[in-house]
C-alpha cells in the first residue's frame, strides 16, 4: 500500500471540501493505493452528524464521491466529473466509534465513462454504505488545462 500525495495543495486558493488540508471546514481526506483499490481511513467529526452520533448521509455521499475522483486520477491518469451516483445506505455510520474506511475500484469502462464501486465501512469493518458511480473522464490534455491535473508522478512522494 502506498500513500498518495496531494499535489493540488501547492495551488494558491485550493480549498477542496473533500481533500484540501487547508480548508478548516473540510474533510481532509487522504488516500492510499492498494492494488486495484484506492483506500481512505477517515476520522469522523461530531459536527458532521445527522441524527445523534450518526454521520450525515450527505457527508457519506461526499466521501464516496471524493474517493472516486481520486481513483480516476490515479488509475486512469486523467480527471473528469461525476455523471451519476447511486447510493445504498445499509446501516448508520457512528461518529463516535473510531475511523471509517472507504475503498474504491474501477469496475469497467465504456468509452470515456468509468464505472466505479465505492464501499464505506464502519469502524467495526462492517459495510455501511455503497455507491455505484459513473465518472465522465476527460482527455488528459483537457484535464490538465481545465482541471489542473498534475503530472502523474506528482501524486507520489519520493523516498
Amino acid at each position: 500500500m502506498r500513500k498518495i500525495a496531494n499535489p493540488y495543495k501547492k495551488i494558491k486558493g485550493y480549498y477542496c471540501f473533500g481533500c484540501s488540508p487547508d480548508n478548516k471546514h473540510g474533510l481532509h481526506m487522504e488516500f492510499y493505493e492498494d492494488g486495484d483499490y484506492l483506500k481512505c481511513n477517515w476520522t469522523t467529526h461530531g459536527f458532521l452528524q445527522g441524527f445523534y452520533n450518526v454521520l450525515h448521509g450527505g457527508i457519506q455521499a461526499t466521501l464516496m464521491d471524493e474517493i472516486a475522483s481520486w481513483l480516476v486520477q490515479i488509475k486512469l491518469k486523467t480527471s473528469g466529473v461525476t455523471s451519476t451516483m447511486s447510493i445504498r445506505y445499509i446501516k448508520p455510520v457512528p461518529i463516535n466509534k473510531g475511523k471509517i474506511h472507504l475503498r474504491a475500484q474501477i469496475k469497467g469502462m465504456r468509452r470515456n465513462l468509468a464505472d466505479i464501486r465505492v464501499e464505506l465501512f464502519c469502524p467495526d469493518k462492517k459495510l455501511c454504505a455503497e455507491a455505484d458511480i459513473t465518472y465522465y473522464t476527460f482527455p488528459v490534455e483537457v484535464a490538465k488545462k481545465k482541471l489542473y491535473l498534475p503530472d502523474y508522478d506528482k501524486f507520489f512522494e519520493k523516498d
